[in-house]
């Protein structure tokens, strides 16, 4: 009899196999933009974006891999990153913030992962995303149309 071991994730890549691999993350980021992109209450994320969110995607799949334990894609393609000073050029508040969140939760409910996953990785992408909003309110004066380049 064998006791099946359950993932830690954060630990080497449990986080990152949890999702699926690059191939889970990038459906992870697509139902996100998607949302994103269609739900009312993501407007003013929304237009935190240029029109084409090609790249957008690209560079969040390519970061969420590392950030989860799998290969270093962002950095290989884009270079190192440090999350709050990337977006501190935007005016992120608190409702932008949840709406990011919420958009990813709802991403990661619509694709059925497991609640315990689910509520993980909500649990860790709020660290960032406080950070991005903390790092914004240092620059009052930045308005709320800058895009992500």
């Amino acid at each position: 009899m064998t006791q099946e071991t359950l993932p830690v994730y954060g630990v080497d890549d449990a986080t990152y196999q949890a999702a699926g691999g690059l191939e889970g993350i990038t459906r992870i980021v697509d139902r996100f933009y998607d949302l994103m992109d269609s739900l009312p209450a993501a407007k003013v994320l929304r237009d935190m974006h240029g029109d084409d969110l090609a790249l957008s995607r690209q560079k969040l799949t390519y970061f969420l891999s590392g950030w989860m334990g799998g290969p270093k894609l962002f950095a290989e393609h884009f270079g190192p990153i440090n999350i709050p000073i990337a977006h501190s050029h935007l005016h992120v508040d608190e409702e932008s913030k949840n709406s990011w969140l919420h958009c990813m939760d709802l991403a990661l409910q619509q694709l059925d992962y497991p609640n315990d996953f689910r509520n993980y990785l909500m649990q860790k992408l709020a660290v960032p995303a406080e950070s991005i909003r903390l790092m914004s309110g240092l620059h009052p004066g930045h308005a709320a149309t800058k895009q992500i380049p």
